[in-house]
């Protein structure tokens, strides 16, 4: 019997080569068509009303945040479903992490959601919990961060954090700048964290 050679989707599904590179087309385009229209939609690049870029405090929190891995358990995005509104309050919005770079939401939740917990605690309480989480939960499984209390931001780091920032689109006046360093002066890491989570979620309240 006489062989015959592949023709049509016969072709691609006996060639392995050829079924790679076409699923990477199709992929490649899907990835397009839903991620490319997110960079023209005013909701996902403007800030919503009565967000601001952070302070050089803020900020220098808010690396720490991320350098200690806080992300992994602590989701920054409330879905639309009705038992996380009522828990956490409105649901996250594009526009109010336009100046996060990257922004810190997340699936994975095994800790509280944090997007609205600006103001909902004093900054004493946040530097108990943060110093010994069992001192004010017994049964939180949270670890405790006590450097935090004795670690101080470098202030000759933040100016060019601020600048790197203001490349991507955050709107840093040039003052805004210049006083970074005199702004975390003799902050430690604890007071930088507090201020940083004591501003989530606070544009929209």
């Amino acid at each position: 019997m006489a062989s015959h050679a592949p023709v049509g989707h016969e072709k691609i599904e006996t060639s392995n080569t050829l079924m790679i590179v076409l699923i990477l087309l199709a992929i490649a385009f899907g990835g397009l068509v839903e991620i490319v229209p997110l960079f023209f939609q005013r909701s996902t690049t403007q800030p919503v009303e009565g967000v601001k870029p952070y302070t050089a405090l803020q900020l220098a929190g808010r690396d720490v945040y991320i350098r200690e891995g806080c992300y992994n358990c602590h989701s920054q995005m409330i879905r639309p479903f009705r038992a996380e509104v009522l828990r956490y309050g409105p649901i996250s919005l594009a526009g109010e992490f336009v100046y996060d770079h990257p922004f810190q939401w997340g699936s994975k939740r095994t800790g509280p959601d944090l997007h609205r917990v600006g103001g909902k605690y004093s900054d004493e309480w946040h530097r108990i919990h943060l110093n010994n989480p069992r001192d004010l939960v017994p049964e939180s499984n949270m670890p405790a961060y006590p450097w935090l209390l004795e670690a101080t931001i470098d202030p000759a780091s933040m100016a060019p954090r601020m600048k790197a920032l203001r490349t991507v689109g955050v709107p840093y006046a040039d003052d805004e700048i210049a006083k970074a360093a005199e702004d975390v002066k003799g902050k430690t890491e604890m007071d930088a964290v507090i201020a940083y989570l004591q501003v989530m979620g606070t544009a929209r309240k």
